[in-house]
């Protein structure tokens, strides 16, 4: 089931968000996080008003979610001038936690500070799909094109610090905040390209920044997403991830704490 559709077809209320989730969106035995994310600030939006724009995510990967039904129960912490604050539990149905979310939500304010990132220049490498293979790699891997544009693919025994992906999401609606965080939490750990054998991984928090609200006029392809390692020791890696909208405009900075099993 396409992205839309699933949340689509979402029962609402209450602060509460209950979604029926198949294996196509699984991530070895859990739901992929960006769904989860996705899940989450749907539930979040009950407690916010439409026109504020999200700002900043910050997500806590407790237990696996297994696929079936997912709930999110959003609570409002605190509505200030600007910002609000509004946490987020997904819980399995005898409502133990799952994943724990907080989402800040703003208005603009006049200030004379701006910087934009400036992305480096792209390599001359060809890029190179990365295809769905069932029962090798991720089955949420079905809804996304994927292009290796730098760097090494998974599992390559290639120890590179970046890799740099070109992605979409199959999909037939226009591009949401939804689809942003799918399309965000996508980009595999750069460590495992180290990996000489198909190898696990996964993330323990997830932080995401936006720097743009104008994103629902891009389409859902040619999305740019670079990611560094920036540490790694004792199976725990630290990921700094870029994310371009497909006019070259940045959209978001994504960091991740992953472990990794090898």
């Amino acid at each position: 089931m396409k992205l839309s559709e699933l949340l689509g077809a979402a029962t609402r209320g209450d602060g509460r968000l209950s979604v029926q989730v198949g294996e196509d969106w699984l991530q070895g035995r859990s739901v992929f996080g960006g769904l989860q994310a996705a899940i989450a600030v749907a539930a979040m939006r009950g407690q916010v008003a439409a026109e504020l724009p999200l700002r900043t995510l910050q997500m806590t990967f407790i237990a696996p979610v297994g696929q079936g039904e997912v709930r999110a129960v959003a609570t409002l912490l605190r509505s200030g001038k600007s910002a609000v604050h509004v946490q987020a539990r997904l819980e399995d149905a005898a409502g133990e936690l799952l994943a724990l979310v907080i989402g800040v939500f703003g208005r603009g304010r006049a200030s004379r500070v701006q910087r934009q990132p400036v992305r480096a220049p792209a390599s001359a490498q060809a890029a190179v799909p990365l295809p769905f293979l069932p029962g090798v790699t991720p089955n949420f891997m079905q809804h996304f094109k994927v292009r290796l544009r730098e760097g090494a693919m998974p599992f390559s025994n290639t120890p590179v610090f970046a890799n740099r992906f070109e992605v979409g999401l199959r999909d037939d609606t226009g591009m949401s905040e939804s689809h942003l965080l799918a399309l965000a939490d996508f980009v595999p750990p750069v460590a495992l390209s180290w990996m000489e054998t198909v190898s696990p991984g996964s993330s323990l928090t997830w932080m995401l920044e936006l720097l743009s609200d104008d994103y629902a006029s891009q389409p859902l392809d040619g999305w740019l997403v670079d990611a560094e390692m920036v540490a790694a020791r004792d199976g725990y890696t630290s990921q700094s991830t870029l994310i371009w909208a497909p006019d070259g405009s940045p959209v978001a900075v994504s960091r991740q704490s992953m472990v990794v099993f090898g």
